[in-house]
């Protein structure tokens, strides 16, 4: 079974296989005191994103590198890796992140486990 956002057998998390990675939908608070990744939440819509706090402010791309950087650093993949597709002005990101997909989302699955 395949969520609206999930991966087989996961409905309901944010992040989806591609042939070349994931694409992770993102909910970003920019100013948020911190950098930190907040774990998995649902929209009133149902769509479910990944919570992510920045401290950098929502201009001039700055919030935009800061989650490109604390993605990457949470996913262990250089930042070229991680590229923003949707979203650049907006809190709800979609995000395409290159590598190994099932590993992606296994270590995906384990920060959403901790956070």
């Amino acid at each position: 079974m395949t969520g609206p956002a999930g991966s087989p057998g996961r409905p309901g998390r944010p992040w989806t296989a591609t042939a070349d990675g994931l694409i992770v939908t993102v909910r970003v608070t920019p100013k948020g005191g911190r950098d930190a990744i907040g774990g998995v939440s649902v929209r009133d819509d149902g769509q479910p994103v990944l919570l992510m706090k920045v401290r950098a402010a929502p201009s001039e791309g700055e919030a935009n590198a800061a989650v490109i950087a604390l993605l990457a650093r949470a996913l262990k993949v250089p930042p070229r890796d991680v590229t923003l597709v949707a979203g650049q002005t907006a809190r709800i990101k979609r995000l395409a992140v290159r590598g190994e997909a099932a590993a992606l989302a296994a270590r995906l699955e384990e920060i959403a486990k901790s956070a």
